[in-house]
């Protein structure tokens, strides 16, 4: 009797341990996945802050140009604002020249 309640006990934690290491790898592959749709999703953000940073570059432009093209108090707002990239750069060059 004792051999046969050793025996269910055996084939009950076989069954409970096999059971483990199939949660086991599940979840270590679920990990994996999340792992790689991590990177993926970094990626993309990263490709999508350039994108951003072009199309903000992009406006600038667009709203210097139109500010050049449009009445006199925006010229005047356009020229202060080349004097000031122009004052920017200069200090940059006298930078790079120490």
């Amino acid at each position: 009797m004792m051999d046969q309640e050793s025996n269910e006990i055996v084939i009950s934690l076989k069954k409970r341990i096999s059971e483990l290491i199939s949660l086991y790898q599940k979840s270590k592959e679920e990990k994996e996945s999340l792992i790689h749709e991590k990177l993926e999703l970094m990626e993309q953000l990263e490709t999508l802050s350039r994108e951003k940073k072009e199309l903000e570059h992009h406006y600038d432009t667009l709203k210097l140009a139109k500010s050049l093209a449009g009445n006199s108090e925006d010229s005047h707002q356009a020229k202060l604002k080349i004097n000031r990239i122009v004052r920017e750069i200069d200090k940059c060059i006298a930078l790079l020249n120490r």
